[in-house]
């Protein structure tokens, strides 16, 4: 991961991917998006606790809606 933005008033996270681009995951809680941050590891937490947990959509923060969007595999 490259860089991460959260946006809390509409609980988004975005994460650009060192060789993926940029993917903005929707409905995370203001602490999940912290413990990324903080996270000593930021892949086991990304696996561990957004991964397959929210609907996420190809793109950055405040762009248009993507065709490419996703469901969550599991529930959070």
């Amino acid at each position: 991961m490259d860089e991460v933005a959260y946006d809390d008033k509409r609980r988004r996270l975005a994460i650009r991917f060192r060789h993926g681009g940029w993917y903005t995951y929707s409905g995370v809680p203001a602490r999940i998006a912290a413990g990324l941050v903080a996270a000593p590891s930021l892949g086991r937490y990304f696996h561990a606790h957004i991964l397959g947990r929210f609907a996420y959509r190809r793109g950055r923060l405040g762009e248009g809606k993507s065709r490419d969007e996703r469901k969550p595999t599991r529930s959070p």
